[in-house]
């Protein structure tokens, strides 16, 4: 389903056009936000005892008031954008199926709109499609009402954020005999076709004539092929280049490091790091950003098969490394490391990955907190960009002591550590650190600036909504992303 089209108005609109009045409120203090413009709201909030708390909610009867009836969110004291950008989507999917919802958010403080938009938009959003009557839609338009001065830039900026979040939310959900390898390539293909953005898609016949031996040894086990999708965005005049390398696993079954049956369910979000890439290049171009952006899809199924690679078994990758695989359910660095070389051939300033690549990350950081990796000053960039957007992001280490771990007897790296489980997100980091190539092609050049996001723990929402994160994918990194590049510009 589509995202709620997302409008502004200013505080002092007297005609507003709404089912329903949304406020974003703290809890009621006599130094509180003015409520005069909905008489007899005070009264009402404090008979019902309503607490402001964040994640509090309440319908309170008002007769004939402005913008249809009246329902309040609570934002907590103190609350910083963040808080209204949950009250504002937890507000929004509590609503349920009203057509039009102005959001008010009186007393905020100034910066908070882009938040309260947001966070609206992606409460709007729900992917209903396999629903035998389609599903119940959320708001179909959300006006948020302000004091600050919005543009319409400003609103189509909120508008490409949450369209995108939800594209990551949407292609995560499809099924996967639904969405294989070549049906993402062609759906990158589809959403870009209106943009400036040129797109490169390797079969499995160029991806051997060239070389790709990780992402093949993936995908060689299922009846339908690996792609690899090359998308760049290249504004004449850009002020940096990025490249976004992301894992495209449309299912991992773990191939003949079978997962228990358990563990494969939902492993059709293995895809995650792709659908990433594929939106924040369709968001820069739709921004039309000054910053070139160039995503690399790396996509294949890990399957089981006679054709299968086996544990043991020898890939050669993009750059000549030969990689021993110990465990083929450790496949999402294989096909990342064909993904990263290529985009080092290209010379880019910074090269991101992201990737739903391992368990450990959630053992270490739970289930909100993305692991971030790489070198420090884009590490601290990107971190940087998460705290603006609002989403929360950790950095780890890579650890100098665990390099001789990669090594294999026979081949230059193994690809993973059998039967010990210590840090083996920090392991996945150092595996992938090994593919990225140099900032020229000159001698004892110093390799690209690169950061390494592990979103397996926050891709996918197993437990119940939070704020604007429903159930089920989360399309995280998104928005921190999109700050990311567009800081570049700044």
């Amino acid at each position: 389903m589509p995202t709620p089209q997302i409008s502004y108005l200013p505080a002092s609109a007297t005609d507003i056009d709404a089912d329903v009045s949304l406020l974003l409120l703290p809890p009621l203090a006599d130094d509180g936000p003015d409520l005069n413009p909905w008489p007899g709201l005070a009264d009402a909030l404090r008979a019902i005892e309503f607490s402001g708390a964040p994640g509090s909610f309440a319908r309170v009867p008002l007769g004939g008031a402005a913008g249809g009836a009246v329902v309040v969110a609570g934002v907590g004291s103190a609350a910083q954008a963040g808080a209204y950008r949950d009250a504002a989507g937890s507000g929004i999917r509590a609503l349920g199926q009203i057509e039009t919802v102005a959001v008010h958010a009186p007393g905020a403080l100034a910066g908070t709109w882009r938040a309260i938009a947001e966070g609206a938009g992606l409460g709007g959003y729900t992917f209903a499609t396999y629903k035998k009557n389609g599903g119940k839609r959320r708001a179909a338009r959300v006006i948020v009402v302000s004091t600050e001065e919005v543009s319409d830039d400003d609103v189509h900026a909120a508008q490409v954020v949450v369209d995108a979040v939800a594209l990551v939310k949407e292609l995560v959900a499809i099924p996967a005999d639904r969405l294989g390898p070549a049906d993402l390539a062609a759906r990158a293909v589809a959403e870009v076709a209106h943009l400036p953005v040129e797109v490169t898609v390797l079969d499995e016949a160029a991806l051997e004539a060239e070389g790709f031996g990780a992402i093949l040894g993936v995908g060689i086990g299922s009846d339908r092929p690996p792609r690899f999708v090359r998308m760049d965005y290249a504004p004449a005049e850009s002020s940096r280049h990025i490249a976004v390398v992301g894992k495209g696993i449309t299912f991992d079954t773990g191939g003949l490091s079978l997962k228990p049956a358990g563990s494969m369910v939902g492993m059709k979000y293995d895809m995650c790091g792709a659908a990433v890439a594929l939106s924040v290049v369709r968001a820069a171009a739709e921004l039309a950003l000054p910053v070139r952006v160039t995503s690399y899809l790396c996509i294949a199924d890990n399957m089981p098969s006679g054709r299968a690679t086996r544990p043991g078994d020898v890939l050669t990758a993009l750059d000549g490394t030969t990689i021993e695989v110990l465990n083929t359910d450790a496949e999402g660095r294989l096909v990342l490391a064909d993904g990263l070389v290529a985009a080092s051939r290209e010379h880019p300033d910074v090269i991101v990955d992201v990737a739903t690549l391992t368990g450990a990350i959630s053992v270490a950081l739970g289930t909100r907190y993305a692991g971030v990796m790489g070198d420090d000053a884009p590490v601290a960039e990107y971190l940087a960009a998460a705290e603006r957007a609002g989403e929360l992001a950790w950095q780890l280490p890579l650890p100098g002591y665990m390099r001789d771990d990669l090594d294999s007897p026979i081949a230059d790296l193994v690809n993973a550590k059998i039967g010990d489980p210590a840090g083996g997100s920090l392991f996945a980091g150092l595996f992938l650190q090994h593919f990225i190539g140099p900032v020229s092609d000159e001698e004892n050049a110093p390799t690209i600036p690169w950061v390494h996001l592990d979103i397996a723990g926050v891709g996918m929402n197993k437990g119940g909504p939070y704020g604007s994160t429903d159930k089920g994918p989360t399309g995280a990194s998104v928005r921190s992303l999109i700050e990311f590049v567009a800081g570049g510009a700044r």
